[in-house]
């Protein structure tokens, strides 16, 4: 298994907002670790939650297959093919004579 590593004073990161509630055992935990690295809380649940993402398996495997079907382009999902001959030619309704495939 591996280990969460925490870098001290390394909090400088882009943030999105997530609000959540969480227990409080686990709050104070966080608030204990991020006096202990010298880090702020924000810095210490993204790395925690980063660190069990990755030591997910089933969800890694999951997160590969949605990346990969994604990130297939439309021309390659679904081939050009040969216009088929025997399927019946559309007529307008006008004066023109039909077209004819021979």
């Amino acid at each position: 298994m591996s280990k969460l590593k925490i870098e001290h004073g390394a909090s400088k990161v882009n943030l999105v907002l997530l609000k959540t509630n969480i227990e409080d055992g686990i709050s104070q935990d966080i608030e204990l670790m991020a006096t202990w690295s010298d880090n702020e809380r924000k810095y210490i649940v993204n790395e925690l939650l980063r660190f069990a993402l990755t030591q997910e398996e089933d969800f890694q495997k999951h997160k590969a297959s949605v990346a990969t079907n994604t990130a297939r382009p439309a021309s390659v999902a679904s081939p050009t093919l040969p216009p088929d001959k025997s399927a019946p030619v559309a007529v307008s309704k006008s004066d023109t004579p039909p077209v004819v495939r021979t």
